[in-house]
């Protein structure tokens, strides 16, 4: 009786926190109007709900994955194509977050470096990819 109700307040704490962690998530992403500004970038008002679906989905199924340790087995091109996918959608996360607190032209004006603002930008393009192929190909944890 004892060990039935301990699993089931662990149940209960997992989904508390996986509803807490969840919100959290949306919310982000409405503040920070992903999903409106990506359908007004490539004019596709029409598909939005397919965008929302895709969130969503991509979220339950990463989840899943990495609570079950998920392996795919398969050719290096494969890697590389979920890794594209994966540096699209973070980078689409850091430009909405960036397009929503000015942090560029802030920096930009703050350090005196309006004409470099476009040397910044590929400075830390360059920066995140260069760490990303670290990670990839070095650090291997």
């Amino acid at each position: 009786m004892n060990s039935l109700l301990m699993y089931v307040g662990v149940v209960f704490l997992g989904f508390a926190g996986g509803i807490a962690v969840g919100a959290g998530v949306i919310a982000l992403f409405i503040v920070l109007d992903m999903i409106p500004r990506l359908a007004q970038i490539t004019r596709t008002f029409d598909k939005v709900h397919w965008y929302e679906g895709a969130m969503v989905s991509g979220s339950f199924i990463g989840t899943i994955a990495d609570f079950w340790n998920w392996k795919m087995a398969g050719p290096w091109l494969f890697s590389g194509v979920i890794g594209l996918f994966n540096g699209i959608f973070v980078g689409m996360l850091a430009a909405a977050l960036t397009e929503v607190l000015n942090v560029l032209p802030i920096i930009a004006k703050r350090l005196h470096m309006q004409r470099f603002l476009f040397g910044l930008l590929l400075a830390m393009v360059f920066g995140k990819v260069a760490g990303s192929f670290f990670e990839w190909f070095i650090y291997k944890p």
